[in-house]
């Protein structure tokens, strides 16, 4: 079956004024879509290619599918990752297991803000910031990806942040402080936590 580009849970104008909806409708029907695009090429592809067995050719398609396979992961979490500032979802939840865990393993909201800053921010070129379960120890950690790699085991994905330009340069150009400080005013605190309950279940 193909891989669909997911709808957003919110309007394009529902992140303003951190993220505006000029931003978000190009990342989601532009960008997105090209990843889902080239994704479904890939695999029709490569399913021909094993058919065929055709083993340089399915070699030569990795490339293309870890690419845009992780750019149709990244983003389909990503979206999910943030909700409207005045929403619910986007309230810090103060005394969940969430919370409880960030403060032993990170020192509270305050410095995981900091730390996937910093990470983020020391990426060379593009890529991903984000926070994850190490289903290993069952810590939180704060991880980088580069280009669309996705999160592997065994860490588990809590949320990420997409340090791609074309997620914040018409908005906040080369300044990428300004993006970062403003994205944790919309990030989706009540999906976040409910993705470390289900991981630590």
């Amino acid at each position: 079956m193909a891989h669909e580009l997911p709808q957003l849970p919110y309007a394009y104008n529902a992140l303003e004024p951190f993220i505006c909806e000029e931003i978000m409708t190009i990342h989601h029907t532009k960008h997105h879509q090209t990843y889902v695009n080239a994704l479904n090429a890939a695999e029709k592809s490569f399913a021909e290619a094993q058919s065929a067995k055709d083993v340089k050719s399915q070699i030569a398609l990795q490339a293309a599918l870890k690419f845009n396979g992780g750019g149709h992961i990244n983003h389909s979490l990503f979206w999910k990752n943030l909700a409207p500032a005045q929403s619910a979802e986007a309230k810090y939840p103060e005394g969940s297991a969430f919370a409880k865990a960030v403060e032993r393993d990170l020192g509270g909201y305050e410095n995981l803000k900091k730390e996937v800053t910093a990470a983020t921010l020391g990426i060379q070129g593009s890529g991903w910031g984000w926070l994850a379960l190490n289903s290993k120890n069952k810590r939180l950690e704060v991880i980088t990806t580069a280009n669309q790699d996705p999160v592997t085991p065994p860490h588990v994905p809590l949320f990420g942040i997409d340090i791609w330009e074309h997620a914040f340069y018409l908005q906040y150009k080369n300044v990428k402080p300004d993006y970062l400080n403003a994205i944790f005013n919309v990030i989706n605190w009540a999906e976040t936590a409910k993705r470390y309950d289900d991981a630590t279940k």
